[in-house]
């Protein structure tokens, strides 16, 4: 069997892969704080003694574009956009840490400051922020958290900082749960050079125009993939028409 059938089969599967993701971007593109997500492929020779005519289409890396998105000014206390390049430090259920641009924060009944998800914030302590009860909460640039007593407006109390960290985008990996993590799964310094924006949001960063020219490019792509199989398909079978007359 002709090794068109293989070199265009891969090639399909890299498409759909490849469209999955751009299905994945287009789906989030108004969630706060996500990041573009890109699949890359690579062709590999067929090792073979004839001529190399052959290649394979393989997974190459699961790449993240890193641009910030937009950012929305909501007002609302808990809301903190990073401004340019860090992140905000969560605490995992078992204890480690993870890193996310969604500063879509609330308050959980025992005064924690968390995701939306229920994951606390961590601290500049290491700790997750605790806010203390019937307060109004600003947050600096520097991440700091300070509260204004109700009827006591010149009475500013800091709270906390907010673990900010800037590692090398190269030493991050996005989990399933959306989240980054370094890739050795150690800790990240605090960075005290980030700095955030109180009563602001972050928006995606997904260009859904690009997205979508890049899924009709993959569509048609997938098409010629389909197309060179019905091709192999035909060959074979003409070549068999051939042999069986002689």
């Amino acid at each position: 069997m002709d090794r068109l059938i293989y070199t265009a089969m891969t090639g399909a599967k890299g498409t759909l892969d490849q469209q999955a993701a751009v299905s994945h971007n287009l789906a989030n593109a108004t969630s706060t704080g996500f990041r573009t997500e890109m699949h890359k492929l690579r062709a590999v020779e067929v090792q073979t003694q004839a001529l190399h005519t052959r290649a394979f289409t393989v997974d190459a890396s699961v790449a993240t574009d890193y641009s910030a998105g937009p950012l929305q000014f909501t007002g609302r206390q808990y809301d903190v956009a990073v401004e340019g390049k860090g992140w905000l430090t969560v605490q995992m259920p078992d204890g480690t840490e993870a890193y996310t641009r969604d500063g879509s924060l609330e308050v959980s009944a025992n005064g924690v400051l968390q995701t939306r998800s229920g994951l606390p914030v961590l601290g500049a302590s290491g700790g997750p922020v605790t806010l203390p009860p019937d307060t109004e909460i600003v947050v600096g640039a520097d991440g700091t958290i300070s509260s204004l007593q109700a009827g006591q407006q010149n009475v500013v109390n800091v709270v906390d900082r907010l673990k900010l960290v800037n590692p090398p985008e190269a030493s991050l990996v996005r989990g399933e749960d959306g989240l980054f993590r370094s890739t050795d799964g150690a800790a990240q310094p605090a960075d005290e050079a980030v700095k955030v924006a109180g009563g602001y949001l972050e928006g995606s960063n997904v260009n859904v125009v690009d997205q979508m020219v890049t899924m009709i490019s993959l569509a048609r792509q997938f098409e010629m993939q389909t197309r060179m199989l019905q091709t192999a398909e035909q060959n074979d079978r003409a070549a068999a028409q051939v042999l069986s007359l002689s």
